[in-house]
């Protein structure tokens, strides 16, 4: 599929960030463990906390503060998440094996693809900047971004017309509900990046509608075809 060109209606690809684009779990993880020391809790192995990074904060500190449960008994926590995740965001965090190909690709195809995440906006730039990529793509959309985040179709919508795209013609690839959810609201073809923080517990890619399930980022160029996108 590499030397194959695109068909002409694949307008943009879309990624969502942590867990298809790059595995920031190390990073992640580390922000939570930093927080345990501090709180003289028990650290969380990575066996653990990487299938919980794609639903945020929260419910990476549930991990090590079971005993809490509302979002306002969290807060000073996720301040301190946050603060410590800031300091170390890109020490070990790197794009999942095969997506530098895959990006390499689309640019030689002069298919523009960009990120539609539910990571706050300075995190999500400063990382992009960090790990150079940030220049590469055609559009950015975060959480805070526009006044709803994923599974709301408003990130979706900005990220087609900062790129002067249609919804429609475009490929959206992401590992959790929220991330089809949003992207069949636009009308967007779906796939769901199966390397990404699936939860087998709790996720069911199966039952999320996507336009197929795929095993490796490679297999992303495998949906670029001369059949109109979403048929």
């Amino acid at each position: 599929m590499t030397d194959t060109p695109a068909a002409a209606n694949t307008e943009a690809v879309f990624f969502d960030l942590d867990g298809t684009l790059i595995d920031t779990a190390p990073d992640m993880g580390g922000a939570l463990n930093t927080v345990l020391r501090n709180h003289n809790r028990s650290t969380v192995a990575e066996a653990t906390y990487r299938p919980q990074v794609s639903h945020g904060s929260i419910a990476l500190l549930k991990l090590g503060f079971p005993e809490l449960q509302s979002a306002d008994d969290f807060q000073q926590l996720r301040l301190e998440f946050l603060a410590a995740y800031e300091n170390d965001i890109a020490r070990d965090s790197h794009l999942f094996s095969g997506m530098e190909a895959v990006l390499h690709t689309l640019e030689k195809q002069a298919i523009p693809w960009g990120i539609i995440t539910n990571k706050p906006e300075h995190l999500t730039h400063k990382l992009l900047k960090l790990m150079t990529l940030f220049d590469r793509c055609c559009s950015i959309v975060s959480a805070d971004t526009t006044t709803h985040a994923k599974p709301h179709p408003a990130p979706m919508l900005l990220a087609c017309k900062r790129a002067g795209v249609t919804p429609e013609n475009c490929l959206y690839i992401g590992d959790a509900k929220r991330d089809i959810d949003a992207g069949l609201a636009v009308g967007m073809t779906t796939l769901v990046a199966n390397w990404g923080y699936i939860c087998p517990q709790n996720d069911d890619p199966d039952r999320w509608n996507a336009s197929a399930i795929v095993q490796h980022p490679q297999s992303i160029l495998d949906h670029l075809t001369s059949t109109p996108l979403n048929h």
